[in-house]
This record gives structure tokens, sequence and C-alpha cells, in this order.
């Protein structure tokens, strides 16, 4: 057993990362300026993207985001239930209903037809997600969004670095990003927002920042400029400084890491096709992609023993993991209020009570990767 505990993620930030933002805090200039702009710079120019707008975390991102569409009470959001909860409270939150569909069981992401089957004339917003650093068929979902005139915001909270038909995801459209410690790149918090809509770029600048005419930092001036004005009530979700410096050291290298987490990965695979009660995530096909490798994913499906139990008895082995996800739409509150009940989304509940994500992060030695394999095979077979 490991004398060290092993935990499911650990951030990969090096000393010069630390370094420069040590530098910031020394500059006398911490909160929103020139890094938080260098950040955003980098970022259109890494993903292709027309515009991107940095905030402190992705929910942020999605709360500006049904603000600037206008939703509200009778409307709709479809969105799978295989996900984090952000975009449902939101959705909650801002008085519209969310419309939860099925994911593929293999996959675990929505199909298209599963999502036109879901559009109804209150439906105002459709979010699918990217899954664990695999990517969604997106041209099928463009076309839906785009007959039925809905808007599509991708949630790519693990795809980025990761492409679809060549193209880097954020290179079109609108798409969310999240940076959060266990993201391919973390800013400790943050997210942002790219899109190819300068206008919707725009009021998403300036809904994050008090809803003022001008952003945090102006570009221009290298200051905030002093004439402006609310244009409507905002928020206050800009990133600083000392944050987004860390993004520009992370985004330079994250090709880099997420080429180890490939590594990892494949290592995973060669050890777990040996294992038939431990059932990898499958990627899906017909399609051309590039995974981005953000999480690990397994479903445990042996009769012997419980995900629980699994995840348990690892832990007293000293590895950590996640759960990615629980599903959302039989959680207590949306059980009561929007009466959902089980067997409505089949394959996300077969999922959600058998996924864990096994440790899974750039700095993770070979050793580390046996440590994981070897105490698996060691548990399944003590039953």
């Amino acid at each position: 057993m490991r004398n060290t505990f092993l935990p499911f993620s650990k951030p990969c930030i090096t000393e010069s990362e630390i370094a420069s933002v040590a530098d910031v805090l020394r500059s006398g200039w911490i909160t929103t300026g020139p890094k938080a702009a260098q950040f955003e710079a980098d970022f259109k120019a890494y993903t292709g993207c027309a515009d991107a707008v940095a905030m402190t975390s992705e929910t942020s991102v999605m709360q500006c985001l049904v603000r600037a569409l206008g939703l509200g009470p009778g409307d709709e959001v479809i969105t799978p239930s295989m996900t984090w909860v952000s975009m449902v409270n939101i959705t909650c939150l801002c008085g519209a209903k969310p419309v939860f569909v099925d994911c593929d069981r293999d996959t675990l992401m929505v199909r298209p037809e599963a999502v036109e089957a879901a559009i109804t004339p209150r439906t105002k917003l459709i979010v699918p997600v990217h899954f664990a650093g695999a990517v969604l068929d997106l041209e099928p979902l463009r076309k839906i969004a785009e007959k039925h005139n809905i808007p599509l915001v991708e949630d790519a909270a693990h795809a980025l670095g990761a492409e679809y038909k060549g193209e880097k995801i954020g290179a079109k459209g609108h798409v969310m990003f999240s940076f959060h410690p266990i993201k391919n790149i973390t800013t400790g918090e943050g997210g942002m927002f790219v899109t190819d809509d300068l206008d919707l770029a725009a009021r998403m600048r300036s809904l994050k920042f008090h809803g003022l005419g001008a952003d945090a930092y102006d570009r221009q001036t290298h200051g905030r400029a002093p004439q402006a004005q609310v244009l409507e009530p905002g928020y206050k979700f800009n990133m600083p400084d000392m944050q987004a410096v860390l993004g520009i050291g992370q985004l330079a290298r994250v090709d880099e890491m997420n080429a180890r987490r490939a590594r990892i990965a494949g290592l995973y695979d060669e050890a777990f096709s040996a294992m038939p009660e431990i059932l990898p995530v499958r990627n899906p096909e017909g399609y051309g992609f590039k995974h981005s490798h953000h999480l690990y994913v397994v479903r445990i499906v042996s009769d012997k023993i419980t995900r629980d139990e699994f995840t348990a008895e690892l832990k007293d082995r000293n590895i950590g993991t996640g759960l990615h996800f629980r599903c959302v739409h039989l959680q207590k509150f949306f059980r009561d209020t929007f009466g959902c009940k089980p067997g409505m989304l089949p394959d996300t509940e077969w999922n959600s009570e058998r996924i864990c994500s096994l440790p899974f992060f750039p700095d993770m030695t070979e050793e580390d990767v046996a440590d994981v394999v070897n105490s698996c095979k060691d548990i399944l077979s003590n039953r």
C-alpha cells in the first residue's frame, strides 16, 4: 500500500508560474489589468476564437449568459443531467426551467436526436457538455440549433485543447471554459467565454463588470475609462491579474500537459483491458476529434462490489477518486421542484450509480499509475 495519499487530481504549476504571480503582487496592480488583457488575447490566439472574455468562474460566465440572452420565467434550457450543477442552478435562479436529456451510455454525452426531441416553443438555449476531454459531434447539434433558431452554447469545461474536425474547441460558436484547479489549466478559480459574435462578447464584457460601458481595464488608456456609466445593472465577475498571469503560463503549456495526460490514459487503457469489471468511458466514433484527456472516468460493473464500496477501498489504500457526476435530475431540489423521478433518464442513471474518476493529472508517475492499477486488481481479486 502507498505511504502517501494520491489525490484524484492535482494542479501542475511550475516555479516560474509561481514567480509570475509574485511579480504581479509586487507590481502594485493586482486587480484586472494588463495580465487579464494578455490572457484573453492569448486565449484568442490559442483557440482561434473571435473574442474571449475572462471571468471569475465558468459559473459567472453562465450567469452573465442567461442575462445577456434574456432568459426568464417560462423559458426552457436543454441540458444533460450528466453534468455539474452550475448551468442547471443558474437556469433556475433566473426563473427558467431546465429540461434534462439522457446521455449515451458509452460516451456519457448527449445525442443530437435526444436534444431535438426535447425542443419546445419555450426552448431558449441548448447547452451540451463535452465530457472528460472527449468532444461532442457538433455539426448535427449546430444544424439543429440553426433550424430552430435557438442559441447553442458549448460547456467545454473539460475540453481545453481538444479539437473537432481539425479545429480547436472554441474556434466557432459560443463556448464556456473553466479554470478550476482540476481542469486542464487553472487560474485558481476562473472561466472564459469565447464567441464569434462580437456584439454578444461586448454585452458579456459589460455585464461582468457592473454593466458599465467600459471594461475593468481599458486596453488603450491602460486604466479604467473615467467617463464609464452603467448601461444596465451588472455583476462583479472580472478576473484579477494575479489569477490571469497564472493562466498565461498554464495556457502556454496546455498542449504539453495534455500530452502527458494522454500518456497516462494509454497506460490505464492497457491495464483495464484485462479487467472486465472496470469499464472506461468509451470515446465517440464516426467523426474526427482530438481528446484533451481531462478525466479518466470508469464504470464499476461488477456484481460483487458497488462503486461506493470500490472507492472506499481505494481510499483505504491511500488512493483518491472523484465522481463525475452524480446525475442532477435526481438530486433533492430537482425531484421536489420539477417532479423528476428515477427511470426518466435510464442511461444517465445507470452511469451515475457506477462511475468514478481515477487519479489523473500531468505530474503522475508511472509508479503512481501502477499503484492505482495494482490496487484495483487487489480489490477485485478479494471479491
